[in-house]
């Protein structure tokens, strides 16, 4: 692996490694769990079918300290690809901030009831709190929508106050590469189908959802520095196995409810969407990249396993 790069976002903020600190029994269990998917472990890799090469990344949203080191390692890749996929392409990203600039709608509340009357008083307190903890005001946090607002519940404190939702991840590094050669990076998805995808979850059950993030009795800084810790690890399936076990633990039927239709809805469904692209885009002989977030790179709805039901040979690659 490259040499560590540049300070980033959270580095300075450590944290317990949750999963370390299980019981023997139920840590063990998880491992199993995580074990028996396809393709649990793993960063990079490379699947082949005839002539055809497709290079596979997969991204944490956020800079950590070896986003650079990434992005050394991935370079040559996005230099020699014919085409390079991103979950949704640097122009279409530029186009979905405009499109959410012009219609505010698209990720807040602007009509009826708002945050402070949807969850009550004592969660909206809660909330609020947590919020301002990640550098967002109050009077901001009590009009998005609940979904977006989940999303940012899950980094750390430490994180945000760091500049985790203003850095640069390796996705957005990824296309901005990609542009520097010519090459721009195309999308797996449409951002509006995207969009209209997460309009889709039931409100009732995106209150439930905050309600679930809040819920979690221990340190948020410990619950981030873990999952991107187990991510510079390479351990994706037993992120997300503690992802689930955390959600049915601490959520309770509502958690479990939630986070299967996450798994769903946000990966699994659009794991399907993207394979079907990327078997009507990509020609024979074509050299590929694809980076996207390491969650959907296991599972039986994977898309490694999706390719590989597509007759693609898979092989992980030293990253």
């Amino acid at each position: 692996m490259p040499a560590a790069a540049q300070e980033a976002p959270g580095d300075t903020c450590g944290g317990a490694d949750l999963i370390d600190a299980l019981p023997a029994e139920t840590l063990d269990s998880m491992q199993s769990e995580a074990a028996a998917m396809p393709h649990p472990e793993g960063l990079l890799w490379q699947a082949t079918r005839g002539d055809t090469v497709i290079d596979i990344f997969g991204t944490y949203h956020f800079k950590h300290r070896l986003t650079d080191a990434h992005l050394d390692r991935l370079t040559p890749m996005i230099e020699e690809a014919d085409k390079i996929y991103l979950e949704i392409s640097n122009d279409d990203q530029m186009a979905m901030q405009r499109a959410m600039a012009e219609n505010p709608s698209l990720m807040f509340i602007t009509e009826g009831p708002t945050l402070p009357d949807l969850l009550g008083e004592e969660d909206w307190q809660h909330y609020r709190a947590e919020m301002q903890a990640r550098m967002i005001p109050g009077f901001m946090a009590a009009k998005f929508k609940p979904l977006w607002a989940g999303m940012m519940l899950g980094i750390g404190p430490c994180e945000a106050q760091a500049g985790a939702f203003e850095a640069e991840g390796i996705d957005m590094l990824v296309g901005n590469r990609a542009a520097e050669t010519g090459n721009p990076s195309r999308s797996l998805e449409e951002f509006d189908a995207l969009l209209t995808l997460l309009d889709s979850f039931p409100m009732d059950d995106q209150i439930e959802m905050i309600r679930m993030s809040l819920a979690w009795p221990g340190d948020m800084n410990d619950l981030s520095y873990t999952i991107r810790e187990r991510y510079l690890a390479e351990e994706i399936a037993l992120t997300l196995v503690f992802s689930r076990y955390v959600s049915e633990e601490y959520g309770g039927e509502a958690g479990a409810e939630g986070f299967a239709m996450v798994e769903d809805l946000l990966l699994e469904k659009r794991n399907l969407g993207w394979i079907d692209r990327l078997e009507a885009q990509v020609a024979p002989g074509d050299h590929v990249l694809i980076a996207v977030g390491a969650g959907h790179l296991p599972g039986e709805v994977g898309i490694l396993k999706l390719l590989e039901d597509k007759g693609y040979t898979v092989t992980r690659v030293d990253l």
